[in-house]
């Protein structure tokens, strides 16, 4: 079985946030793999308000949400962010969420992931299963929680076509490979025109080609700069024409500059 992914990517100061909460990945049944990527599971017991800012990921995520003991448990479907995603912790609260493979989603909802872009829907709106929130919030633990997360995807018989692999495919290749920086270079190893290659981005994906280069280039930089940083070779390994372009690329997708980050977690 495909197990979680381990990386931190797009996550604004990771260790910052696992000093906060609980954070844990676990991996679909095993008939869900080829379209999951995974599922996050949060937990929070806070004397003071957090927040906490993600770069994410080119994905749908389906997020079930309880901000405090107080409030009405939430179920949403998260369509590819445009901008920096920002959320406030506080108190005790919980979320559970489904990060679905980059190009996957459309295979559950007969629908592009286009037309989820840049929004928050609730679930109902989007796919027709039953809300899941109260069967998550009586989870003895997160095997029973993961189970009820697989039942509900399950029941959706997912019918992943040749589009919905080939898209997958084509984003992993961008995730994997720092050195892929062109829309043209990608269309090439596709066999297809750029045109083409944005089109199916733009349908399957949710954004296009080169807005998916784009986001893992600032991950990359967000990544490198956990360590002892020289900005330019950072920017010559991430493709950028210079030093002053990751600069305003990362500023642009984080608020500060790459520097100013990297000076917040020493």
């Amino acid at each position: 079985m495909r197990q979680p992914r381990r990386d931190t990517r797009g996550i604004v100061d990771p260790a910052g946030l696992l000093r906060q909460v609980r954070f844990r990945r676990l991996a679909p049944a095993a008939g869900l793999a080829e379209l999951v990527e995974h599922y996050w599971f949060i937990d929070w017991d806070l004397d003071q308000p957090y927040e906490q800012h993600v770069v994410g990921h080119p994905a749908v995520n389906l997020v079930v949400l309880r901000p405090t003991a107080a409030d009405p448990v939430t179920a949403e479907v998260s369509g590819v962010a445009r901008e920096l995603f920002s959320i406030k912790l506080a108190e005790r609260g919980w979320v559970r969420g489904v990060q679905f493979r980059p190009g996957a989603f459309r295979a559950f909802s007969g629908r592009s992931p286009a037309e989820l872009t840049g929004r928050r829907v609730p679930l109902a709106r989007v796919l027709p299963v039953a809300d899941p929130g109260d069967r998550l919030a009586a989870a003895a633990d997160d095997p029973a929680a993961a189970a009820v997360l697989d039942e509900l995807l399950l029941s959706l018989r997912p019918e992943p076509d040749e589009s919905v692999r080939l898209a997958m495919r084509l984003v992993d290749r961008v995730r994997q490979d720092r050195g892929l920086r062109r829309v043209e270079d990608l269309a090439r190893e596709a066999a297809m025109s750029a045109r083409s290659l944005q089109r199916l981005f733009t349908q399957y994906v949710g954004i296009g080609a080169k807005q998916v280069i784009l986001r893992y280039r600032v991950h990359g930089a967000i990544e490198l700069a956990e360590g002892e940083v020289d900005w330019a070779a950072v920017a010559a390994e991430l493709g950028y024409s210079d030093q002053a372009h990751l600069v305003r690329e990362v500023t642009a997708a984080i608020g500060v500059s790459p520097a100013a980050y990297a000076a917040s977690l020493r």
